[in-house]
This record gives C-alpha cells, sequence and structure tokens, in this order.
C-alpha cells in the first residue's frame, strides 16, 4: 500500500463509521424507529434496576434474569462515571466509546507493516449490520476488552492473559482468547486477574456467584439451533409454548430438557474438538492466536443453547482481529458472519413477531442465520486446522502466505 493509500485508508474508515454510528444513534434515541420490540429497553428498564440494587451493595439476588459474572457489575455501574446524564444516555456514551475504542484499535493493528485496513472495515459495516443492538447490551465493552487482549498478546502475553482473565469476569467467553495462547505467561496472567478480582467480588458484595444457577437452569431459547427443533415440531402438532423464561424467550415443553442437554453435549465435544486441534497444532504463526480465538468463540456460539444477537457482536469484533494479520484464513468465515449480521438485525428486532409465532418468514430467517453461523464455525475450524497442524490436510511448510515462518510449539 502506497503513502496516499494509507493516508485515505484510515479516513476512508472513519468516514464510514460517523455515518453509520450516526444513524445507529439516530434509531437508539428514536428519532427513527425500526418495527419489533424496544431494543433499549434492556438499557432502561432491566440495567438501570441492576443499577440500583448494586448500588445497594449486593448482586441482583432475587432476579433470575441476572446471569453474569460478577464483572458485569461494572458495566452495569459505569454510567455513574457520567452523572450529568440520566442512566440511559450516559450507559449508550460509554457504549460508542467502546465501539470507537475497538475501531482504534483495529486501524492501529492495520497500519502496521504487513497488516491491511481489512479489519477496521469488517467492524464498521458488520457492527453497523446489527443495529441499535450494538449500544443497548453491554457486549460492545466486552469485545473492546477482548480486541485489546489479541492485540496485546503479539508482544505481551502477560498482558493478553490479565484482558482476557478480566474480560470473562465480564462476560465469561473472553476466556475463550486463550485458546491459541502459545505462551504460558498469558494462562497465569489470566488465571491470577480472575481468581484475584473474582475474589474481590465475593468479598465485596453478597451473591456474586448466584449467576452460575441461573445459568444451568436456562432452557432452549427460539432462536438457538436447538430451537430450530421446535420451531419445525410445533407446525406438527409439538405441544409446548413459548414465553419469557430467564430474561429471554425460551421453549417450554416436552422434550426440551432433552433437546438442552444434547446442546451441552455438543458444546463439550467443541471443547473436544478444541482440546484435540491444540494436542496436535506445531505450527503458530502470527494471526493463529486471533484466528483461534475466533474459532472457539464461533463453536460455543453455535452450540449455545442461547443465541442472542449481541452474540454476533462478539463474532464480528474477533473476525475483525483476525483480518488485521495478513496470514490469517479467516476470509471465508469472517464474510459469513457479516452475512449473519445482516439476518440477525432482520430476525431481531424487525421480525422478532414472526420468529415468536413461528410462521415461515420467521423460522426461514432463523434458518438462514443459523446456518450462516454453522458454515463459518465448520470453514474456520478447517481453516485452522489446514494453518497449524502439520500432515495431509496441515500445512506442508511453516511459511505462511504472508512470508512469515510460523513458531513451532
Amino acid at each position: 500500500m502506497d503513502g496516499t493509500g494509507t493516508r485515505r485508508g484510515p479516513a476512508g474508515v472513519l468516514a464510514a463509521w460517523g455515518i453509520t454510528r450516526a444513524v445507529l444513534l439516530l434509531l437508539v434515541l428514536k428519532v427513527f424507529v425500526l418495527p419489533g420490540p424496544d431494543v433499549t429497553s434492556d438499557v432502561s428498564v432491566i440495567y438501570r434496576g441492576w443499577y440500583e440494587v448494586l448500588r445497594g451493595g449486593t448482586f441482583p439476588l432475587d432476579d433470575v434474569t441476572w446471569q453474569y459474572p460478577p464483572g458485569a457489575a461494572l458495566a452495569v455501574l459505569s454510567p455513574a462515571v457520567l452523572p450529568f446524564l440520566d442512566y440511559t444516555a450516559a450507559f449508550v456514551v460509554l457504549a460508542v466509546l467502546a465501539d470507537l475504542a475497538v475501531l482504534c484499535l483495529l486501524l492501529y493493528g492495520g497500519r502496521r507493516p504487513g497488516r491491511p485496513l481489512r479489519g477496521a472495515r469488517v467492524w464498521t459495516v458488520g457492527a453497523a449490520l446489527l443495529g441499535p443492538t450494538l449500544y443497548t447490551r453491554y457486549d460492545v465493552m466486552v469485545a473492546a476488552v477482548a480486541v485489546a487482549a489479541l492485540f496485546a498478546g503479539v508482544r505481551r502475553p502477560r498482558a493478553m492473559g490479565a484482558l482476557a482473565g478480566f474480560g470473562a469476569l465480564l462476560k465469561v467467553w473472553p476466556a475463550l482468547l486463550l485458546a491459541g495462547a502459545v505462551r504460558r505467561r498469558s494462562w497465569v496472567a489470566a488465571a491470577v486477574t480472575a481468581a484475584g478480582l473474582g475474589s474481590l467480588f465475593v468479598l465485596a458484595l453478597p451473591g456474586a456467584l448466584s449467576f452460575l444457577t441461573a445459568q444451568r437452569d436456562r432452557g432452549t431459547e427460539v432462536e438457538s439451533l436447538g430451537g430450530l427443533v421446535f420451531q419445525v415440531a410445533r407446525n406438527f402438532g409439538w405441544d409446548g409454548q413459548v414465553l419469557l423464561n430467564y430474561g429471554s424467550v425460551e421453549f417450554v415443553g416436552p422434550y426440551v430438557d432433552v433437546v438442552s442437554t444434547a446442546s451441552l453435549a455438543l458444546t463439550a465435544a467443541a471443547f473436544g474438538w478444541l482440546l484435540w486441534w491444540r494436542l496436535r497444532a506445531r505450527l503458530f504463526g502470527p494471526a493463529a492466536p486471533a484466528d483461534a480465538a475466533f474459532t472457539a468463540v464461533l463453536l460455543f456460539t453455535v452450540t449455545s443453547r442461547v443465541i442472542s444477537p449481541q452474540y454476533v457482536v462478539w463474532l464480528v469484533a474477533l473476525a475483525a482481529v483476525c483480518l488485521c494479520f495478513q496470514g490469517s484464513g479467516m476470509g471465508r468465515p469472517a464474510g459469513l458472519v457479516l452475512a449473519a449480521a445482516l439476518v440477525t438485525v432482520l430476525e431481531f428486532p424487525v421480525l422478532f413477531g414472526s420468529v415468536v409465532a413461528g410462521d415461515l418468514l420467521g423460522v426461514g430467517l432463523l434458518f438462514v442465520r443459523n446456518g450462516l453461523l454453522v458454515a463459518a464455525c465448520a470453514t474456520a475450524c478447517r481453516a485452522l486446522w489446514r494453518s497449524t497442524v502439520p500432515g495431509p490436510t496441515g500445512p506442508v511448510s511453516p511459511v505462511g502466505s504472508s512470508g512469515t515462518r510460523a513458531t513451532a510449539r
């Protein structure tokens, strides 16, 4: 890339980010309103309620919708740093700043020699495709921590581990960033950070670990891969219901526990595959940690009993990091995730009524969105295996496409 292209690249990305985020803010502020349920109610009602409880010195013990690790309290309490704004406005401002932090990290990664600006472009477009959900859930804040962790891991494994451990206290999934960590220092730093901060939460506020029980008792959510079983079955006489349960719209009725157990078994199998990959992997190039993290989170998302729209925020962020490394093989999975993001905003909030009703349009959207995620997961697993595992189906040389020699484990 020449000097002119380098200058124009970030300027174009920043301009696109500004335009798309202005549109998102107009949607959040309800200047324009998308069809479907009000996506801002999670902040104005649920988060605000938790905020008051947490300020009282305890976690929301009597609220089954509180299903997050103790670090989530920091995100919920964060609007207190902007006391001159009401809770919802302050939360949205902080979400926008987290979004901007992700972009800046990606631009920094993209400006280094040999690293294109594809990652920043993927985040700018992909996150915007999710609509106002981006700014009305705290997942964008967690994504910023995860992106920082993966970039820190290039030269500072301890910093990566500490950020991954902190992120896991916010929403568990950043622990999967360690899937491709080569240095033990990353794992040790993550464990020390999570244990240290977790202990402080346990000592400071009652109910810090109550989220474990709430997560255990969850059922199969209507948007999940397992939920498609009942989306189809209820058109053939399945005697069950769709209810608001544990803070999400879930299926309740015969065989739901069977499908939920099957989803957990698939998650266990996914972790088994990750372990098998890690035991076989020998070639760790610069892109390997990000590729492994993206693949691990895809596996977790696809096999989960719940696939909420905000989960796609995680995937878009990790896909963007992967594409900041020229040797990454995650181009096709990233494209599939972007397509899934577009379908996601259609199924929630725009046509969520059809999803809940289980009509042809709603079920069709879920088949497409979940199918895209499954395809992304399968292609990511294949690309990760081929780039890191030597042998007939693995790379024939430790030299990646970028010309950078991979690191043997």
